[in-house]
């Protein structure tokens, strides 16, 4: 190798190093505002084919076509969004100015479990603490709303970007990513099918479950049964677990209660239908949406909640199916077939 080459070589290696370090440094400085940014990328996945037919076939704007865009948006995400928040802040804030209530309740259902396993669960110190934590979780939501709020501005401010000037990024992204032709169509695809199952299945399976135990959970009297219903719905996005981290508790507290015949109904609809409508939703209207491997779907939104927040639950799945069309890629692009011979 001469020495120009070596030179070369070098200058490359630390040009690299530099944009690395840059990148992992503006990485660090902005993540706060990386759930924003994934937004963004979701909805404009989302919205790319409609937005290019209007402004290309169509002839449409593009600036007042983005602003229309991020508009539908708005209303269909951030106002719900921010409606729920109001709604879980009232609530829990009316909860905790008397604390006097959710106490009792909790001692009822601790006696109770005590009674029929001969286990303390619930002691006067274990209550004190929960009653001193318990005061710290208005300000953690109000903080996560200023969070929640910042992030929708980063959203649709980039969004407004991305649909402007979308072409413009994907042909900069097609020179600058290494692979070749069909496997760069192969990530494309992979990006769009994974998103769109995810950033409209999900959803729509929390917003049925739902809807179906706020129902049973007016049917057999629970109290703020909109609530648990909403919160039910945001559970199902949990994997495994899922919806029963709410209506478990509720039942056993019917039980704890005497109130037998609405726990055994409660129960009963909650294994039946709160739990079974997400098969069947899965088999019927989404049956097309979602082609996705139950297990990228599990390990997927463990993994990316923990990395991304809310986002994960699209964007972890995502990430494991990148882990595995990356290593189709790799083979693809350097493995050695196999009736090749050993050398």
């Amino acid at each position: 190798m001469s020495a120009t080459v070596f030179n070369n070589r070098l200058r490359q290696i630390l040009l690299l190093l530099v944009i690395v370090l840059l990148a992992i440094l503006l990485l660090k400085q902005l993540y706060i505002f990386l759930p924003g940014f994934l937004g963004a990328i979701t909805l404009y996945i989302l919205l790319r084919e409609n937005y290019f037919h209007l402004t290309i076939i169509k002839k449409w704007n593009k600036g007042l076509t983005a602003l229309l865009f991020i508009l539908a948006s708005l209303v269909l995400i951030a106002v719900p969004v921010y409606f729920a928040i109001q709604m879980v802040t009232h609530k829990v804030s009316t909860l905790l100015n008397n604390p006097t209530a959710i106490i009792e309740n909790a001692k009822i259902v601790g006696h109770k479990i005590e009674s029929l396993i001969g286990i303390p669960i619930l002691t006067d110190e274990n209550l004190m603490t929960f009653q001193k934590k318990a005061t710290t979780i208005v300000p953690t939501i109000l903080n996560s709303s200023a969070n929640i709020l910042s992030n929708f501005a980063i959203m649709f401010f980039l969004l407004y970007f991305l649909l402007s000037n979308g072409r413009d990024v994907e042909k900069f992204l097609d020179r600058f990513i290494p692979l070749k032709e069909e496997n760069i169509d192969l990530l494309s695809n992979e990006t769009k099918t994974m998103i769109k199952a995810n950033a409209i299945g999900i959803p729509i399976l929390a917003i049925l479950q739902g809807i179906v135990a706020t129902i049973g959970y007016w049917i057999f009297g629970v109290s703020d049964f909109m609530l648990w219903g909403f919160l039910t719905g945001v559970c199902s996005m949990i994997p495994v677990v899922g919806t029963a981290i709410i209506w478990v508790p509720l039942t056993a507290y019917f039980f704890a209660i005497d109130r037998t015949s609405s726990g055994i109904g409660l129960l009963i609809y909650s294994l039946v239908l709160i739990t079974n409508i997400d098969y069947v939703a899965r088999l019927t209207i989404l049956k097309k949406l979602i082609n996705v491997h139950p297990l990228i779907t599990i390990f997927g939104v463990i993994v990316g909640i923990g990395l991304f927040g809310f986002w994960g639950v699209i964007f972890g799945p995502l990430l494991i199916s990148y882990f595995i069309i990356l290593i189709k890629i790799y083979i693809n692009e350097f493995g050695v077939a196999k009736d090749a011979p050993i050398t």
